[in-house]
């Protein structure tokens, strides 16, 4: 398996300083900062990035249980709310809330939510954030 490459820059002091960040050989590249982290300012932060990570290896994950299963999904929308909190000092990521929706013929609410919970055990970054709180809201759409 390829071992995936992230970048970022980071110039000036934590409140006053700005950063850039890169990765996926040119597909995505942002500005960041303590405003857009911890205030409203604009730009991403890390929380989003790693709640992207979350979101979209969920629904990978989650695709394959069900393929495993005999499923075909038309289609799985996941979205992560990754909370940070201040700790000790410094700041620790305390939760990651997957919203997810699904579509999948023959398949009813209570197996999709089982399913669901199978994928996000599963999930490789889930199994990155141990420690974290991770939690599920499964919705099959009719």
């Amino acid at each position: 398996m390829p071992t995936r490459t992230a970048h970022a820059r980071w110039e000036g002091t934590i409140k006053e300083g700005k950063g850039t960040l890169d990765f996926g050989h040119g597909a995505f590249t942002g500005v960041y900062s303590f405003r857009s982290r911890f205030e409203d300012g604009a730009g991403t932060n890390p929380e989003e990035l790693l709640g992207a990570a979350h979101a979209s290896c969920f629904a990978m994950a989650l695709s394959l249980v069900l393929g495993t299963a005999g499923f075909m999904p038309d289609y799985i929308d996941a979205t992560a709310h990754v909370t940070v909190a201040p700790r000790d000092g410094g700041f620790t990521i305390t939760k990651s809330h997957i919203v997810c929706h699904g579509k999948v013929h023959g398949l009813d609410a209570a197996g999709f939510t089982r399913h669901a919970e199978t994928a996000k055990t599963k999930c490789p970054v889930s199994q990155a954030l141990a420690g974290t709180d991770i939690t599920l809201e499964a919705t099959l759409a009719p």
